[in-house]
């Protein structure tokens, strides 16, 4: 029997890099990561490498059963140079630290977008729909648009295996959020990957297309979309000391322009300190306080101060590898 291998991968387009897809056929393919070739593709068309030599390489990561086709696989790939090295667009390749204590909760918020119109679905030609407000976790036509495709979604994610924990409309019309758990930063960026390639794969079958900018609706009285990164360790977890919470978030606060600059592209139209944002230039931290940089979740205090963090900054473009591996880093070094 022969298989499909779709081999994902990130272009090397700026600021925010798109997902890239071809598809590998095999024989007698077992299913599982090992059994997966390095593969060559031509860097020159995705910004990733010049004509007179175009070789980049996949290398494959994780692999998951692709739920839209029959005998076929996702493989999530990293890009390589030809020489094996890590490529400069490889996002994958900045964790050097890749420790199973740390936990990843994710929450991708994003809008379906109509090519048409050049608006989400639900926002009229030429006008807005009634304010923010109804939307949010709701029901109805006059509020909820394109369940059908979100749900979708959501049975193939868990069909692959992703570990999708929830979704929800958000606040704005055409706007969602789906939420991702994982344990260590390069499983966490990789399911978040796949998620992405999957809605956008899903989203092609109703004419759609997703909108991952994290201010599409420009200076507006809109909500952005953000991917808050919740984060815990095993010291966070276990210590039940307030103190540990207050080390980390002040750690954060000393490495603002660290995070900014991996947090996503035109992340200052998002970050206004309106619309639950905190300023971009400015870093705060607090108890249930969605307006900070920093939240920290009534469960954590109520539990003993045992539990995570949530950092509101990333935004919807930014890049779960390099997110989660600033994380990692600077968590750690407010520890030590």
């Amino acid at each position: 029997m022969k298989s499909k291998l779709e081999y994902i991968w990130l272009d090397g387009y700026k600021p925010t890099q798109s997902l890239r897809s071809k598809t590998m056929v095999r024989s007698d393919f077992g299913g599982t990561l090992e059994e997966c070739p390095m593969w060559a593709f031509d860097g020159s068309s995705t910004e990733q490498a010049e004509g007179d030599s175009s070789d980049c390489l996949l290398k494959p990561v994780a692999i998951i059963p692709d739920p839209g086709r029959k005998n076929a696989y996702l493989v999530m790939t990293e890009v390589l140079n030809a020489d094996g090295t890590p490529h400069p667009s490889n996002g994958r390749a900045t964790i050097d630290d890749d420790d199973e204590d740390f936990w990843f909760g994710f929450e991708q918020e994003y809008f379906l977008w109509d090519p048409v119109t050049n608006l989400p679905p639900g926002f009229p030609a030429g006008g807005y729909p009634p304010p923010q407000g109804p939307y949010y976790c709701s029901v109805g036509a006059r509020n909820a648009y394109n369940r059908d495709l979100i749900d979708e979604h959501l049975d193939m994610c868990l069909e692959a295996g992703l570990n999708v924990e929830g979704i929800n409309a958000e606040v704005a019309a055409g706007q969602w959020e789906f939420q991702i758990f994982a344990k260590s930063a390069k499983n966490a960026g990789d399911q978040v990957w796949l998620a992405r390639y999957l809605l956008e794969r899903t989203a092609e079958k109703y004419d759609l297309s997703v909108d991952w900018h994290p201010k599409p609706l420009g200076d507006t009285d809109w909500n952005g979309s953000g991917m808050h990164a919740n984060f815990s360790n095993g010291v966070m977890r276990e210590s039940g000391d307030e103190g540990i919470f207050t080390k980390i978030c002040d750690e954060f606060g000393r490495n603002v322009g660290i995070c900014i600059s991996v947090y996503g592209a035109h992340n200052e139209q998002r970050l206004t300190g309106k619309h639950e944002t905190q300023s971009i230039d400015q870093f705060s931290y607090g108890v249930s306080d969605r307006g900070a940089s920093i939240r920290i979740p009534v469960g954590t205090v109520e539990d003993g101060w045992k539990g995570r963090l949530e950092d509101r900054r990333p935004a919807s473009n930014a890049d779960p590898y390099k997110v989660a591996a600033v994380i990692v880093k600077i968590t750690k070094k407010a520890l030590t």
